[in-house]
């Protein structure tokens, strides 16, 4: 009886592949899924100090056209990087990095104190970025990154009204210039942020 169960189970499993399009006795055929990168790679996340103050950091890496009509081909066949019919695996000779920093209200998943406290030109003085390449699990120093421009600018706020009444707010920018050449497609480019005493106030990945 039990070994006509199990014959009755395979022939339904040998039914059932064979009524599926593409199924095998291995695997399904993965699906093929497409990423453009026009324009560059944007990166955003939240990060918080000891403090309690909360800010977002977003940007985007780029490089004259070099990113224009790029694009991530995954399928069965694994990972590859095509601007049209040529394919592509590294990055060029160095990449231009933009990011911004202002202070945003908390969301649930940070700490949250009240009154609101606001990103100080002190506090920031006190945030230092370190950036890596992550290839795998493995973390490695980006060598000879440059500041190629920092600024600060007051943050106008929508009721110019009460402005006099009103916290006054900052956006920090930067432009960085990271050395890339040789660096596989496959690497991602990670930015740490963390205090003076290492704790890490934030991390995010541009990752194509």
């Amino acid at each position: 009886m039990r070994s006509l169960q199990h014959k009755a189970a395979g022939l339904c499993i040998l039914c059932f592949l064979l009524l599926v399009p593409g199924a095998s006795t291995g695997q399904f055929k993965r699906d093929k899924n497409i990423w453009n990168y026009d324009g560059g790679v944007i990166f955003a996340t939240d990060g918080a100090l000891p403090n309690g103050v909360c800010f977002r950091v977003s940007g985007d890496v780029n490089e004259g056209g070099f990113f224009n009509s790029l694009k991530r081909i995954d399928d069965e066949h694994g990972t590859v990087f095509r601007r049209g019919t040529e394919l592509v695996s590294r990055f060029p000779e160095a990449l231009d990095v933009s990011f911004s920093i202002r202070d945003e209200p908390c969301t649930s998943g940070l700490r949250e104190v009240a009154p609101r406290t606001y990103l100080t030109r002190e506090m920031m003085s006190h945030l230092q970025l370190s950036v890596y390449w992550k290839h795998g699990v493995d973390l490695r120093p980006a060598k000879d990154v440059k500041e190629v421009e920092a600024r600060v600018e007051r943050i106008v706020p929508y009721a110019r009204g009460l402005a006099a009444e009103l916290p006054v707010r900052f956006e920090w920018s930067y432009q960085l210039l990271v050395p890339s050449a040789g660096i596989p497609l496959t690497d991602s480019l990670v930015f740490i942020f963390r205090t003076n005493d290492e704790h890490i106030a934030a991390r995010v990945a541009a990752r194509l």
